[in-house]
């Protein structure tokens, strides 16, 4: 038996482990808890389990970080892209060297093998799905809102390949464009491996340990992967540009000076455009930022970004039942005044924040029980849904989120009924 065969199968006895663990420290959702547990706690609550994944890589003390500030050229930074996900770059590369040694030829050959399963078992179900069942959500939604995605731009983008632009929220740092040196390192191959391995095969990140195999190499933060996602999933990147989000949410370039003292109230960003397959021009966002309710009332920039970017579709996916919680308010009433259309599993907005009458429901997959470390975000008001005989769900042909075998995976999309709020 392999190794990833052996952990997929020791995945749910981890996560068991990890719940049984867990539930001892649980606190009591009180107004101090509030102060406590943030995307932060969480994420770490996720991903202290080890036995899932691959052995984090070790590695000497590495070369200082290249300064995240620098717009990159925009040549290098597809090549950047391409070789990161073992793909050959461009003839005139620099990078064609680096491309050419036995070790990147062995990763771009265990790479294409990685991605042409990915591609089988989820990737072409969920484009025939999606341009089935969110045909008429495509046609209406120029604006993708994905909150606790981390550098996830792959799912959304499968999932919504028309759209033009996509806004991504997550913990993560926002990184920079990898440095020649740190492609050069020998640990690069095997870093990339083990943070790509669980959402490859889970459809979902294991942030910590992520973040651990990364900075062994110096990729520090989410752009790296989200370059990877772009040129795999068959866009070519335009631009890359250091932005912010000032203390209003307004947009703007990331200051060039490294030597000034940051706005303690501005939240570090990046945007990626590209250039779609069909050759549409899109653009990314990806801003590090705390949703949650202490960290919003100090910073409301993230969500002041949002609510002026017009009507939005969302999408929610592994998003720790964070704004199941009472203190994930803010992000939670943003994303349901603020969208036309909700597409999620069981982890994004539980069933009783939606105001009743105003949005149709379409059920997709199976629900049965969160996971075992998400026990008490089980969901009644689910069960009946998915038990209702007159409308029974849809099929879901691919797996997603912390149920991740396509048997026990579940989305919901619903749909405005009502005017948008004001």
């Amino acid at each position: 038996m392999s190794l990833r065969t052996a952990a997929l199968r020791l995945l749910p006895a981890a996560l068991l482990l990890l719940s049984a663990c867990s539930e001892s420290n649980t606190k009591t959702e009180t107004a101090t808890s509030t102060k406590e547990e943030t995307m932060a706690t969480t994420a770490d609550a996720l991903d202290s389990t080890k036995s899932a994944s691959p052995a984090p890589v070790k590695t000497a003390a590495a070369p200082p970080r290249p300064n995240r500030l620098t717009a990159p050229d925009t040549a290098y930074a597809q090549d950047v892209a391409l070789f990161l996900g073992g793909q050959q770059p461009s003839q005139h590369s620099d990078l064609t060297s680096l491309a050419a040694t036995p070790a990147w030829q062995a990763f771009a050959q265990d790479q294409d093998k990685s991605w042409d399963k990915y591609r089988a078992t989820h990737t072409s179900r969920m484009t025939k799905w999606a341009a089935t069942e969110l045909d008429s959500v495509h046609a209406n939604s120029p604006t993708i809102f994905y909150p606790f995605s981390g550098p996830d731009f792959l799912n959304v983008f499968t999932m919504f390949p028309t759209s033009q632009t996509y806004v991504l929220m997550g913990l993560e740092p926002v990184g920079s464009v990898p440095a020649r040196t740190s492609l050069e390192n020998p640990k690069l191959f095997p870093a990339v491996k083990a943070s790509l391995w669980s959402v490859l095969n889970f459809s979902f990140f294991r942030t910590n340990d992520m973040a651990v195999d990364l900075k062994s190499v110096e990729l520090d933060g989410a752009l790296p992967l989200m370059m990877l996602f772009a040129a795999r999933t068959g866009n070519q990147i335009i631009a890359i540009r250091p932005v912010q989000l000032d203390a209003a949410g307004k947009l703007q370039d990331a200051p060039a000076d490294t030597t000034q003292t940051p706005d303690p109230k501005a939240i570090p960003g990046v945007e990626m455009k590209l250039r779609g397959p069909d050759g549409q021009p899109k653009t990314v966002y990806y801003f590090s930022a705390d949703l949650s309710d202490w960290k919003l009332n100090a910073k409301k920039a993230p969500l002041e970004f949002v609510r002026h970017l017009g009507p939005l579709t969302t999408y929610v996916k592994s998003a720790t039942y964070l704004m199941h919680k009472s203190y994930f308010n803010q992000v939670r009433r943003t994303v349901l005044r603020r969208s036309r259309y909700i597409l999620q599993d069981d982890s994004g907005i539980a069933m009783k924040y939606f105001q009743k009458g105003a949005w149709q429901f379409d059920y997709y997959g199976t629900y049965r029980r969160p996971i075992n470390l998400f026990a008490k975000q089980y969901q009644p008001e689910l069960t009946a849904a998915y038990r209702d005989t007159l409308r029974k769900p849809k099929a879901l042909p691919f797996g997603t989120g912390y149920n991740w075998r396509q048997t026990d995976s579940n989305l919901l999309l619903a749909k405005r009924l009502v005017p948008l709020a004001d």
